[in-house]
Formats: C-alpha cells, sequence, structure tokens
C-alpha cells in the first residue's frame, strides 16, 4: 500500500476535520443569529444550509480523491 494509502488516509482525515470544524462554526454562528434577530430565522436557516451543502461536497470531492489513490496501489 505504503504511500499512496497513507496519503489518501491524511486526505481524508484533515477533509473531515475541516468540514467538522466549519460546520460547527457555521451552526453556532446561526444560532447566535437567530437568536438576536428571531423574525429572520427563515433566510438563516436557508443560507446556512446552502453553506453546510457546500462544505459537504468539498469533503464528498476529497472522499472521491482518496478512493482514487486507493485504486492505484491495487
Amino acid at each position: 500500500m505504503g504511500l499512496i494509502a497513507i496519503g489518501a488516509g491524511i486526505a481524508m482525515g484533515l477533509a473531515a476535520l475541516g468540514v467538522g470544524i466549519g460546520q460547527g462554526l457555521v451552526a453556532g454562528n446561526a444560532m447566535q443569529g437567530m437568536a438576536r434577530q428571531p423574525e429572520i430565522a427563515g433566510r438563516i436557516t436557508t443560507t446556512m444550509i446552502v453553506g453546510m451543502a457546500i462544505m459537504e461536497t468539498a469533503l464528498v470531492l476529497a472522499f472521491v480523491i482518496a478512493i482514487m489513490l486507493v485504486g492505484k496501489v491495487g
């Protein structure tokens, strides 16, 4: 397996860590915004979901790259 497998594992780990931290920050700030201005909670929620979907797309892309790297090993 060698260095390619280690690279794939590191890529997935860093991508998951980054997305997890990012989504935590987005959700926390969205909750703060909704607590301060409840009348725009719907707009904040919509924007939050779109932002999280974009972050998840980056994680899926990292997963696809890791799968492609592991495929080169075999």
